[in-house]
């Protein structure tokens, strides 16, 4: 088992490291692909997808990243075939983009795709909270109850962020799959891990996980109380109120970048 293993881009700048190459079981590529109970074992290609994945959705590898596929191979002892094999599992999840003879980065999207994303998960999301409010499912009501009350303690954290944006896409999850709906809930999914990273981005000032939290306990008491428009309401106005924060962040990073150049790689 390795000690550590690091990829790198081409400034020679780490871009993620880890204590083992091993796929963590609780990680946000395993819960969206198996939801709470995963299997006791990954292939391979499936170790090294989520171990790296799990790093873009955090931010340890940056959008634009290069991951080069004999550094990853190196640290998983094994040969490109499975890395070559775990970066195609990564493209379809909109996490990596792979170009003809230039290898595969870690996806950057742009402002007007951020934007569209997030227009269409509100659209799924109202679907989905209509739904819940119309059969009231007790295993969902039960999970709501119980996110609400760690909601409002996570907000009040001064390092919250991450817990919080984990708990947000833990239970959204959650709450598709109880909703009824197969194909929405495919929908949802495969949109969850390309726009985790900019859903917790969203979620970093205290501020707007207070806002959120709010937003959080009032569709449990639209949806526990069969109110189907407000919970279609507030779904909505969760998921712009993210968009919104997103975009005005994603446009101070554009301006620092544009005082900052980087030198070409």
């Amino acid at each position: 088992m390795l000690a550590g293993l690091e990829f790198r881009s081409n400034d020679r700048q780490a871009v993620a490291a880890a204590t083992v190459p091993q796929a963590d079981s609780g990680g946000l590529v395993v819960f969206r692909w198996f939801g709470a109970t995963p299997p006791p074992t990954l292939a391979l290609p499936e170790q090294i997808a989520a171990t790296i994945g799990d790093r873009i959705g955090s931010g340890a590898i940056e959008p634009g990243a290069r991951i080069i596929e004999q550094d990853v191979a190196s640290a998983f002892e094994t040969s490109r075939g499975p890395v070559r094999e775990a970066l195609r599992i990564l493209e379809r999840e909109g996490l990596v983009r792979i170009h003809p003879r230039r290898g595969a980065r870690a996806t950057q999207l742009s402002p007007h795709e951020v934007c569209d994303l997030f227009e269409i998960r509100a659209y799924l999301y109202q679907a989905v909270a209509r739904r819940l409010a119309e059969q009231r499912p007790p295993e969902a009501i039960r999970l709501l109850e119980d996110g609400a009350r760690e909601f409002r303690r996570l907000a009040e954290q001064s390092d919250g962020a991450d817990g919080y944006s984990r708990l947000v896409f833990r239970l959204s999850l959650d709450c598709v799959r109880l909703a009824g709906n197969p194909r929405l809930a495919d929908m949802i999914t495969s949109l969850a891990l390309q726009t985790y990273r900019y859903t917790r981005l969203g979620l970093e000032s205290r501020a707007r996980r207070r806002s959120s939290a709010a937003m959080w306990q009032a569709s449990l008491t639209a949806i526990r109380s069969g109110d189907v428009a407000t919970a279609m309401q507030i779904a909505e106005r969760r998921i712009l109120a993210g968009r919104e924060e997103v975009l005005r962040l994603l446009q101070g990073e554009a301006k620092v970048s544009a005082t900052n150049p980087r030198s070409p790689e």
